[in-house]
């Protein structure tokens, strides 16, 4: 006898299309003033993103990850989350940081390869970035467990790209979540590419969302580079992170930039491919959302335009004009082993 015990299936949240269309049935409760807060959020994140790159190439920055074409992502999330909640980051989510509290030129000398910009200041719930692969699943899933035994009204979100799920490390967090019901969101950035490995040779499965299903936990995808697709789905999961149900949300989006800016994507990737996700741009999409309800005009993005950059070279000045950490720091924690 062969009976079927177990059958499963991954749903895809889509609202903002192309063309600034929504789906009104599945547009969250956001007013137009939060749309616009939103939208002026991701012009902060890209002018910040591209101004990173920048002052790497001129040689005033270390190597930077860009977050250029997952402002959707990255915004759309943070965006959902609630002040007590808490943020477990990767090294793509410097957007989502600034949302939550941390200072620009903080991040900028963390960037700058200075450790102490990491620090976020009193009551911003945001644990510092994290470079490691997948690690940061494994903290935040300790964490969110944390706050469940102290009953506290608090999730935990924590973001990772494509490549973390070849990892053990997400594997674990996945299954430890599950287990224990731990009120953590996990949030996957797939962008198609762990540095130079296409997803197609990363994963036979369908979905990486479907990698939730076998530590007993909910996997949902959405499109990445839909803003309030992916704010719907994060608030969604905060209410069932509430309940002791971890959610694992795959953005399907794409990485514009280089992995890194000491990374060449041209040697393993076509510029058409590129092309074809430049039509997905996902500020593009919010813009001509805006101009559609009359919410919107060229004046306006101007003026946002200049508002950011003026942001963001304030930062910049300031990150500068910071005193650089003592060089015996690099000595001062590292850890010292041998035999006793």
């Amino acid at each position: 006898m062969i009976k079927k015990i177990q059958s499963f299936t991954i749903e895809r949240i889509e609202i903002l299309n192309e063309k600034g269309e929504v789906d009104k049935k599945l547009f969250p409760k956001l007013s137009d003033k939060q749309v616009l807060e939103i939208y002026r959020w991701m012009c902060i994140t890209r002018i910040f993103d591209a101004k990173a790159v920048n002052l790497q190439r001129t040689g005033r920055l270390g190597t930077y990850a860009s977050m250029l074409g997952q402002e959707a992502t990255i915004i759309g999330s943070a965006y959902a989350l609630r002040k007590q909640d808490w943020l477990f980051p990767s090294f793509r989510y410097s957007g989502g940081m600034l949302l939550r509290g941390i200072p620009m030129d903080k991040l900028y000398s963390y960037w700058g390869g200075d450790e102490r910009g990491a620090k976020p200041p009193e009551n911003v719930n945001v644990f510092p970035l994290c470079i490691t692969v997948g690690e940061q699943p494994l903290h935040a899933t300790g964490f969110a467990w944390g706050l469940k035994l102290k009953k506290q009204n608090a999730v935990v979100l924590t973001d990772f790209g494509d490549g973390a799920t070849s990892t053990g490390d997400l594997n674990e967090a996945l299954n430890f979540a599950g287990v224990f019901q731990a009120p953590v969101i996990f949030l996957c950035q797939n962008n198609q590419y762990a540095i130079s490995l296409p997803v197609r040779k990363q994963t036979a499965a369908k979905t990486l969302a479907q990698k939730a299903i076998a530590a007993g936990i909910k996997g949902v995808q959405v499109d990445g580079n839909d803003i309030f697709a992916v704010y719907k789905a994060t608030q969604d999961a905060i209410a069932d992170a509430l309940k002791g149900r971890p959610t694992f949300i795959e953005a399907y989006t794409y990485r514009i930039s280089d992995h890194t800016t000491s990374d060449d994507a041209a040697k393993y990737r076509n510029e058409k491919e590129v092309k074809e996700w430049q039509k997905k741009d996902p500020l593009q999409r919010v813009k001509i959302y805006l101009e559609k309800k009359k919410l919107w005009n060229e004046k306006k993005e101007t003026e946002l335009q200049k508002e950011c950059e003026a942001i963001v070279d304030k930062a910049v000045k300031s990150y500068e004009a910071i005193p650089r950490a003592p060089r015996e720091d690099i000595f001062k924690y590292t850890i010292a082993g041998g035999v006793a």
